[in-house]
């Protein structure tokens, strides 16, 4: 049986706030709830108009309220960005607070461009490169190790699960080598997902945390009632695609009917290629492509993202993507 859970990265859209943003998280994780989905992750990003979840930790106390049983977490939590007894002690104040809930991903990018990367560290001595030593001292603070000379409180002994993200072999190696659950981001990054899936399983090392390999993978969903609505609703995530690519960020912008028939030849492959982990359509096109994806990566949980600017049409979307899922036994 394949899991779902949902990847939200808190939008901020054109014409609305951030307030209204984390307002509408807080809405769609009680919804999914509802729904059945078994976790609800957000991400850090930094420096991006379109993206509310900058302060991860504190985004997820707010979600952590609006909701009452679902697993909540970061998906993920860009270490370099940090020091681990910082991360400790916030995802140990969560764990506190939602008891048995809270996932800490890990991820090693810094979730901005470097000079807010630089702003965020103030130097770039402790970046990627130091990235597993990072786990392992965060993984140490969390034990409760007196090695450390220091005790992470709140944080020793939190009931916090670590996963490793990757878009990259890089993040399947690691994960692997530490004994953690793998999370890929097929949503934006599918060019090395089966072959990262692959080296994850092969080497993976039973650990104290799991027994065996556990993976995830990152698909895309913009379900409707009719597929011209589908694909009306997925515009928005093409434009800021398309305009993350051309150094043009910004909020999420309204959907725009036939706008991918517009872009030139080299924009239009490049969303073929970054959106193949991707289904839009009705729930039966979603059923079908989202079975296939499963079975093509054997993956245990598929973690489903969709940004899409009306909260209703996003709303329905995660609702029809839970109900495809419920079909081939998800």
């Amino acid at each position: 049986m394949t899991l779902l859970s949902l990847l939200d990265l808190v939008p901020v859209t054109m014409g609305s706030d951030v307030p209204t943003a984390l307002a509408r998280a807080a809405d769609l994780a009680a919804h999914a709830e509802r729904l059945g989905y078994h976790r609800y992750w957000i991400a850090e990003h930094h420096g991006m108009l379109g993206i509310a979840s900058a302060a991860t930790s504190v985004v997820l106390g707010h979600i952590g309220a609006a909701t009452r049983t679902m697993r909540i977490g970061a998906g993920g939590i860009m270490l370099p960005n940090h020091a681990p007894l910082a991360i400790a002690e916030q995802f140990g104040t969560l764990a506190a607070l939602f008891p048995g809930r809270v996932d800490l991903g890990l991820g090693r990018a810094p979730g901005s461009d470097g000079r807010v990367a630089q702003a965020m560290r103030r130097n770039l001595t402790g970046g990627p490169d130091q990235f597993p030593r990072d786990v392992m001292e965060l993984q140490a603070c969390f034990a409760g190790d007196e090695r450390l000379g220091f005790t992470a409180t709140p944080g020793a002994g939190a009931d916090v699960p670590l996963w490793i993200l990757g878009s990259s072999l890089y993040g399947a190696q690691l994960a692997a080598a530490l004994g953690l659950p793998f999370a890929f981001a097929s949503h934006f990054a599918p060019d090395a997902l089966d072959e990262a899936l692959a080296i994850y399983r092969r080497d993976f090392r039973p650990s104290a945390q799991l027994e065996q390999p556990y993976a995830m993978a990152g698909f895309n969903i913009f379900a409707a009632d009719t597929r011209e609505e589908a694909a009306l609703i997925a515009t928005s995530m093409q434009q800021s695609f398309v305009a993350l690519r051309t150094g043009t960020p910004g909020r999420l912008p309204p959907p725009v009917a036939g706008y991918r028939e517009t872009l030139p030849p080299q924009a239009q492959a490049m969303l073929a290629n970054v959106l193949r982990a991707s289904s839009i359509g009705t729930q039966e096109d979603v059923t079908r492509d989202m079975k296939a994806f499963i079975e093509r990566t054997g993956v245990d949980e598929v973690i489903v993202n969709g940004m899409i600017y009306d909260q209703d049409a996003r709303k329905r979307s995660f609702e029809i993507a839970m109900a495809a899922g419920r079909e081939i036994g998800a």
